[in-house]
C-alpha cells in the first residue's frame, strides 16, 4: 500500500487523577481512508488503570480505527451573482446610522469651516452685517496668528504640562485598567465581581462640576475633611488653592483623572479577557501554571491587540486634555496654579473669554492641537506598524 501525502502526526497527553495515559499515533492519508499506523497506551505507573477510564480509551480507539475521512465535493465554478437590489435590511440599518451621522455633521464637519479664522486677521467691518460677511471681509493674515500663539511667555510650562500630564494618564490608564480587570475575572463569586465593576465604572457617568464639589469637599481651606484631619492630628491645614497647595496638585490630578476613567477602561479590557479561548487556561492549569503564570503568558498576550490600540488612540490626544479637569477640579484655574494646571485647552479658552481679539489667536491654537495630534497618532501607528504590522491601525 502506496502512501500518497504524509497527513498527520502529534503526540496528545491527557491526565487523569494520579494516571498518565500517552496517545501516539501518526496517520496517513491514501484516497479517502485515513489508515492509522501505530496507536499505543503506555501507563506511566504500575498500577491498573480504572475501568472507567479504560473503557473510555477502548472507545475512542475503536472511533478512531472507523474514521474515515469524506470524500470532498468537487469545487464547481460559481457564477458571479448580481449586485442585489435595495433591501429592508439595508433601509434600517441606514436609519440605525443616522443619527451618529447627522451628529459627526454637525459637531465633527461643520465645525471645520472655522479653520479658516486661524489665518485671518478678523475684524468687525460692518457690525449690521452676519458674522461669516466679517469673517470674508477680514484681511489674510497668514501664519501671523501662530507666531503669536507660539511666543506666548507661558508656552513652555503649556507644553510642558499637556505631556507630562498626558504621558501619565496613558500609561497609568493602560496599566492600572488592566491589573483590575485581570484580578476581576478570577474572583470566583460572580455577585462580587458585578458589584466591582459597577461601583468602579459609577464615576465615569459622573461630570466634572459633581467631581470638582466632591474635591472641594475634601480640600476646603475651612470646613475640608483633609484639614480638618490635619488639625485634629495638630499639623496646620494646608491653602489647596493657593500657592501653598501648588506643588501637590499634579499628584492629585493624576490621581483624580485615573480615579474617575479607570472604570471605563477596565471594562473594555474584561470584554476582552472573556473572548479568550478557555482551553487555552485549562491546558494551563493542568499544566500546573500559576494565576500568575496565566496572566503573563496567556492573558496579556491575548490583550496585546486591544492594548496597542487603545495606546495609539491616547497618543491621538497626548496634546490635548480634558477640559473640565483642569478647569472645574482646580476651581477655575486660579492666578496661584496657572503654573501647575494650565494645557493647551486651559489657555485657548481664556485667551476667549479673558483677553479681548484674540479669537483668530485661539482659532490657530486649536488648529496647531489637531495638526500636532494627527502627527503623532501618524508617528504611533508607524512604530507599531514595524514592530507588529497586525496590531497597526492604520
Amino acid at each position: 500500500m502506496k502512501m500518497v501525502q504524509f497527513f498527520n502526526g502529534f503526540l496528545k497527553r491527557v491526565s487523569f487523577c494520579d494516571y498518565k495515559i500517552t496517545f501516539q499515533y501518526f496517520q496517513f492519508l491514501r484516497g479517502t481512508d485515513i489508515i492509522v499506523i501505530e496507536l499505543r497506551i503506555v501507563f506511566v505507573q504500575n498500577d491498573s488503570a480504572p475501568k472507567a477510564i479504560v473503557r473510555l480509551i477502548e472507545g475512542r480507539m475503536k472511533k478512531m480505527r472507523d474514521t474515515k475521512a469524506t470524500p470532498k465535493a468537487p469545487a464547481t465554478a460559481l457564477k458571479p451573482k448580481k449586485r442585489a437590489r435595495w433591501t429592508r435590511d439595508d433601509t434600517e440599518l441606514t436609519i440605525l446610522a443616522l443619527p451618529t451621522t447627522i451628529w459627526y455633521i454637525l459637531f465633527c464637519y461643520l465645525p471645520m469651516f472655522g479653520i479658516i479664522l486661524a489665518f485671518k486677521d478678523y475684524k468687525i467691518v460692518d457690525a449690521k452685517q452676519s458674522f461669516l460677511y466679517n469673517l470674508f471681509a477680514s484681511d489674510w493674515a497668514g501664519f501671523e496668528n501662530f507666531n503669536y500663539f507660539l511666543k506666548l511667555p507661558n508656552f513652555g510650562a503649556i507644553v510642558r504640562n499637556t505631556l507630562l500630564y498626558n504621558i501619565a494618564f496613558i500609561v497609568l490608564g493602560i496599566v492600572i485598567p488592566v491589573a483590575l480587570a485581570i484580578m476581576i475575572n478570577n474572583i470566583y463569586s460572580k455577585k462580587a465581581s458585578k458589584t466591582y465593576q459597577t461601583l468602579m465604572f459609577m464615576p465615569h457617568f459622573m461630570s466634572w462640576v459633581v467631581v470638582s464639589y466632591f474635591v472641594y469637599a475634601f480640600l476646603s481651606p475651612e470646613k475640608g475633611l483633609v484639614n480638618s484631619l490635619l488639625r485634629a492630628m495638630g499639623k496646620s491645614p494646608i491653602l489647596w488653592y493657593s500657592k501653598e497647595g501648588a506643588p501637590y496638585w499634579p499628584f492629585l490630578i493624576v490621581f483624580i483623572n485615573v480615579w474617575k476613567t479607570m472604570g471605563y477602561n477596565m471594562v473594555v479590557y474584561l470584554a476582552s479577557i472573556t473572548g479568550i479561548d478557555s482551553s487555552l487556561y485549562e491546558a494551563a492549569v493542568l499544566d500546573g501554571a500559576t494565576k500568575l503564570q496565566q496572566a503573563r503568558y496567556i492573558t496579556l498576550p491575548s490583550l496585546r491587540p486591544i492594548i496597542i490600540m487603545m495606546f495609539i488612540l491616547s497618543v491621538g490626544r497626548i496634546f490635548s486634555t480634558d477640559f473640565g479637569l483642569f478647569y472645574q477640579v482646580t476651581r477655575y484655574v486660579p492666578r496661584s496654579l496657572r503654573e501647575v494646571a494650565t494645557t493647551f485647552d486651559v489657555q485657548i479658552y481664556k485667551m476667549v473669554t479673558e483677553m479681548k481679539g484674540m479669537l483668530p489667536q485661539s482659532a490657530a491654537g486649536s488648529f496647531f492641537q489637531s495638526a500636532v495630534g494627527c502627527v503623532t497618532i501618524l508617528i504611533a501607528n508607524g512604530i507599531v506598524r514595524k514592530v507588529d504590522k497586525s496590531s497597526a491601525l492604520i
